[in-house]
């Protein structure tokens, strides 16, 4: 047996890891989503074993490339996993420039002079927390190997050099020649290369690391005399065989890897204008948005971003109210009533999902946090029960659990945020008005959302709705699917709820919730989260947990007290902060306060109201030398700062930190990117310590913690989606002729559209394929305009960047430009 965790990595930077399995084939199923922060190559998992010492070791990986995600996008994948050593480890780019020159001697004959000019890298790879590159430079040839090294540079992955090497690359000959090279030196030029390596220093015994190199041969310089260029650092060819990548197993994945390219707002007018009028159409099956979910594949598909739009728009409520109350006077059944896989039942899942986040965070963690901890035995099939194990022990325990579950949820009725009450009371009233002699489907018709698809869920999945930071393990998994499934048919109100049980086991455990008290408490609960104006959320006190982890943390004020003394003792009398002052630090944020103390579940060394956060920005590298930093800003000059682990982390601070203290009255319009030291700000190099910011505050972010949402990409988004699907909607049109001409029998290839008024939908289809026509056209000037004006070579699309090589080929089929 093995102890197995697996990484996600940006290149070489950690950004996930999954819990760790002791098995030979472990089963994770751990979903991981973020905002990709900067620009990548590789998207790399990493298998390791950790043994019973706690030392970890590689077992192999999987990398991606960028320009390769695609083929892989939503499927899933088994992958061989590769073998990994230090030569294959790259990451980051160099700046060089190259100029080959004539020589001319007092005696008048020539020979050839190489200048190399290693200007810097960026992006190196860290390597055991640290960098200290240096980089060698080497002139390579058959009979000849010339090396020269630059000077170190401390602590950082973004090196400035600036050194020059020169090079003798010829022996003088006649310079009346009319090749500048003997015959045997020309030959000897075309096999030489210029080869620059990266190296970090290192203190330990098995020497210095490798962090790439590029190889240059010099035949291209002969046309050109001056080249400067940045490239792509490479791995190293070590000449070792290579081994079956059998040996090492393989991984599993599915990756969902998205790319938009957003215009500014004014380009998205007509098509945006056109879907957030949907609610409003007549019928509500001719408009945009319904036309967006009968053409996708999937109406999960179309839900995700016209959910994000209407809910930044403030137009979520009427438009599922319009595609709920179409849908329920299409319901034949009350007993079916939201059962199938919709757009309006896909659209309230997806709006459940984003504005009850938190919801389901203060209902339920904490009792899921401790069947995660306790790991109480609560089998109740006979069949399944270890040895030791009591039937009814166990029974007693599962029933306490339910009990304490289905408390908490018909007590939070309060909680529940005001978007989703306001959905459940539409539900409630269309399903009411259509089914009126049936007086249980208003409670039916809101009981299928929060319960089978909200909580039951969640319940059975916590790592899915972030209740978890990993997948529960196998027992844990079983006591949470017993009790998901008793909750969801205490929710459902059904007639005969025992039947609703295949297991006989299920059944008869039911029989201790038999009891008139749970149906009243469900309808109290839905009653309650399915009226109208009917609290003030003032009065909910309790705070939010929005984040917590641990980070490292140094306070300053900037006349060098501190706001928190312990903090800054070794800071004191010192001229430049060091890593000494910088201390791991558990924080949590909720919607009250910003606190930081030594551990998890100790008592605060500090805390911070949110009221008081005036500003939160990334802090410059140089700083204090590393990387992922930044700052939360307080009143009297009093300053936080905060590395996080990586760069993912980061940003997922900033952002929730910016959002929750957006609304702040004193928050600062300029800020300083980087710290005061030394007397002077290292940004702007004022010496007044209360010179106000150098660079405006970022913002812009909705004050909404729940919802940080572009409207813009969401409507590229759809663009995107009405572009793919652009043959689905032409047929469209002809359903909608053929039903206006013919009143027959519709055609089988036209049935599967929802078609109730062909006029309307005819026309709304043609604003639709006009809208995505124009800015199909825009984006096709944009990269023609683009592939006129990138030049390779240039820092944002280095040589070796295989991604924008495929664009260069792509776009040369098209066009005569040439680069």
């Amino acid at each position: 047996m093995r102890d197995c965790y697996c990484t996600v990595n940006l290149d070489q930077e950690e950004v996930f890891r999954t819990k760790i399995v002791k098995s030979l084939c472990p089963f994770y199923g751990e979903d991981f989503y973020c905002e990709i922060p900067r620009t990548f190559r590789h998207l790399s998992f990493y298998i390791f074993d950790r043994d019973v010492f706690r030392r970890d070791s590689i077992i192999g990986k999987v990398a991606i490339q960028k320009e390769d995600l695609q083929k892989y996008h939503n499927r899933d994948t088994w992958f061989q996993l590769q073998h990994v050593d230090a030569d294959s480890e790259v990451q980051g780019k160099v700046h060089l420039e190259l100029r080959l020159s004539e020589v001319i001697t007092d005696t008048g004959v020539v020979c050839h002079k190489l200048a190399t000019r290693v200007l810097e890298c960026q992006g190196l790879p860290i390597v055991n927390g640290q960098c200290d590159p240096y980089a060698t430079v080497t002139l390579a040839g058959p009979s000849r190997s010339e090396a020269k090294k630059t000077k170190v540079k401390k602590k950082t992955n973004n090196p400035h050099f600036d050194e020059v090497f020169y090079f003798e690359v010829t022996r003088p000959s006649s310079y009346n020649k009319k090749s500048h090279f003997d015959i045997e030196d020309v030959d000897e030029v075309d096999k030489m290369e210029i080869r620059v390596d990266l190296w970090n220093a290192s203190n330990l015994k098995f020497g210095d690391e490798f962090l790439g190199e590029l190889r240059l041969p010099l035949k291209f310089l002969r046309q050109s005399s001056s080249y400067e260029a940045w490239y792509f650092l490479q791995p190293r060819d070590n000449g070792n065989k290579s081994l079956k990548p059998d040996d090492l197993g393989s991984l599993r994945l599915n990756v969902v890897y998205t790319e938009d390219h957003v215009f500014s707002s004014d380009y998205y007018s007509p098509l945006r204008d056109l879907l957030l009028k949907s609610a409003d159409v007549e019928p509500v099956s001719a408009s945009a948005a319904h036309i967006l979910g009968e053409v996708c594949r999937e109406k999960q598909e179309a839900a995700i971003p016209l959910v994000r739009l209407f809910l930044h728009y403030g137009r979520i409520v009427p438009f599922i109210s319009a595609i709920a109350n179409a849908e329920v006077k299409r319901t034949q059944d009350p007993n079916t009533i939201f059962r199938g896989n919709s757009l309006t039942s896909k659209c309230i899942d997806e709006t459940m999902k984003l504005a009850g986040m938190h919801y389901l965070q203060v209902t339920l963690k904490p009792i899921i946090d401790e069947i995660c901890q306790v790991h109480k035995p609560c089998e109740i099939d006979p069949v399944k029960l270890k040895d030791g194990e009591n039937l009814e022990n166990n029974r007693e325990n599962l029933r306490q659990y339910v009990d304490r579950i289905f408390t908490v949820i018909t007590k939070s009725g309060v909680s529940c945020p005001t978007v989703m009450c306001d959905i459940f009371f539409s539900l409630r009233e269309s399903a009411a008005k259509r089914f009126q002699g049936d007086p249980d489907v208003r409670y039916t018709a809101v009981s299928s959302f929060i319960f089978l698809r909200f909580f039951a869920p969640a319940i059975l999945s916590p790592n899915l709705f972030q209740l978890t930071p990993h997948h529960p393990d196998p027992q844990t998994s079983r006591t949470l699917t017993l009790i998901s499934k008793t909750i969801q048919t205490l929710g459902s109100l059904s007639k005969s709820k025992s039947a609703n049980f295949k297991e006989s086991y299920m059944a008869t455990f039911y029989d201790y919730f038999n009891e008139q008290k749970y149906a009243d408490a469900v309808k109290n609960f839905l009653d309650l989260i399915s009226s109208s104006g009917r609290r003030d959320h003032k009065s909910i006190e309790q705070p939010i947990l929005l984040k917590e982890g641990t980070l490292k943390l140094t306070v300053k004020k900037v006349d060098g007290n501190s706001s928190c003394r312990f903090m800054i003792k070794r800071a004191q009398g010192r001229k430049r902060f060091g890593m000494k002052n910088f201390k791991k630090r558990w924080f949590r944020l909720t919607n009250h306060e910003f606190t930081y103390q030594k551990s998890k579940g100790d008592h605060p060394l500090c805390s911070i109201p949110i009221e008081n956060i005036l500003a939160v920005e990334r802090l410059e590298e140089e700083s204090f030398k590393m990387k992922n930093m930044f700052q939360v800003i307080q009143p009297e000059r009093r300053v936080l700062y905060i590395q996080a682990n990586n760069c993912v982390e980061a940003k997922d601070w900033i952002d929730i930190l910016t959002k929750v203290s957006q609304c702040n009255k004193k928050r600062l319009t300029v800020y300083h990117p980087s710290a005061y030291l030394n007397g002077h700000w290292l940004c702007c190099k004022a010496t007044a310590d209360n010179t106000p910011g150098c660079t405006p505050c970022t913002g812009g972010l909705p004050a909404n913690i729940q919802l940080d949402i572009d409207g813009d990409r969401e409507t590229e988004r759809i663009y995107s989606l009405f572009n793919l699907y652009m043959p689905k909607l032409e047929k469209m049109q002809e359903a909608c002729g053929s039903k206006s001409v013919y009143d027959g029998p519709e055609e089988e290839e036209y049935s599967t559209f929802i078609i109730d008024d062909p006029k309307e939908t005819y026309k709304t289809l043609k604003l639709i394929i006009e809208g995505v026509g124009t800015l199909e056209q825009e984006h096709a000037q944009y990269k023609r305009d683009k592939f006129k004006k990138t030049k390779y070579g240039s820092q944002e699309h280095p040589i070796g960047d295989k991604s924008f090589q495929t664009y260069i080929r792509q776009q040369s089929e098209i066009s005569a430009h040439s680069i």
